[in-house]
């Protein structure tokens, strides 16, 4: 046995003793039931994960939700393609996914983040393979101040570790729009139009947008015309969930900041 090869063993097994004692410190639980996993386990038990709402067949260009095989696109991608070459959600916007990523949200569960970003890495091999930066969907300042974080951010820290590739820097949400929740479509593109500012040139030829949840996909739709007017060549869309439709919240309830 050569030392190169003695040294890479010793090193696997250091890094095998150091998760174990990781585990044993604080092991790892389940971020929806919060049962212990076992080793090897992700932060969503399979038992969890068998009974989440998954999409099955969805539009391969803005990830609608279909009930045709995959591969065909919607009839508003064929008449109108959006900016963005191809986009996933690998989950339904329903329960307990959309109690998740408002509790992710609004109510700092951040232990969701890393388990949704699993589920994530493992939806983006459906993308193109030539993606080399990713960009979360940025938070206007005053809403991020408030907040104390960008959930996009959270949930696209761990990815961009998974996929080995670089966060991209300078582009803002200039404008602090109002909420996105309870508006109809229109509403939301005239919401959203001239929100995203590209500071600086992203340097990188295909960039992968995440965020926690596609609506209508006014936000990715601005946010990759942004990304294409300051020479990005192609854009690609990465959700944790797809929502079929807008419901609008009755006359006179509160909204949730988007």
């Amino acid at each position: 046995m050569n030392l190169a090869t003695l040294a890479r063993r010793s090193g696997a097994a250091a890094r095998r003793l150091l998760r174990e004692f990781d585990d044993a410190l604080m092991p790892r639980r389940c971020a929806f039931c919060g049962f212990r996993t076992l080793a090897g386990e992700r932060g969503i038990c399979p038992g969890c994960s068998s009974d989440l709402p998954w999409v099955r067949h969805a539009c391969p260009r803005c990830a609608q939700p279909m009930a045709v095989p995959a591969g065909a696109s919607c009839a508003a991608c064929q008449a109108k393609p959006p900016p963005y070459i191809a986009a996933v959600a690998p989950l339904h916007y329903e329960f307990p996914v959309d109690a998740a990523l408002k509790a992710l949200k609004f109510r700092r569960k951040l232990y969701y983040a890393d388990a949704f970003a699993e589920l994530l890495a493992d939806a983006a091999a459906g993308l193109d393979a030539g993606i080399d930066a990713v960009l979360p969907v940025p938070l206007h300042w005053r809403r991020r101040a408030v907040r104390g974080f960008n959930q996009a951010e959270e949930l696209c820290r761990p990815l961009a570790r998974r996929l080995a590739l670089p966060l991209v820097r300078g582009v803002v949400r200039r404008r602090r729009t109002p909420a996105q929740s309870g508006l109809s479509a229109r509403e939301r593109h005239r919401n959203l139009r001239g929100a995203f500012l590209v500071r600086r040139a992203p340097g990188a030829r295909h960039v992968l947008i995440v965020d926690d949840v596609i609506t209508t996909g006014a936000t990715v739709l601005h946010l990759a015309l942004a990304l294409r007017a300051a020479g990005v060549q192609r854009v690609s869309v990465l959700a944790v969930a797809r929502a079929a439709r807008v419901s609008r919240p009755p006359a006179g309830s509160a909204r949730n900041a988007a």
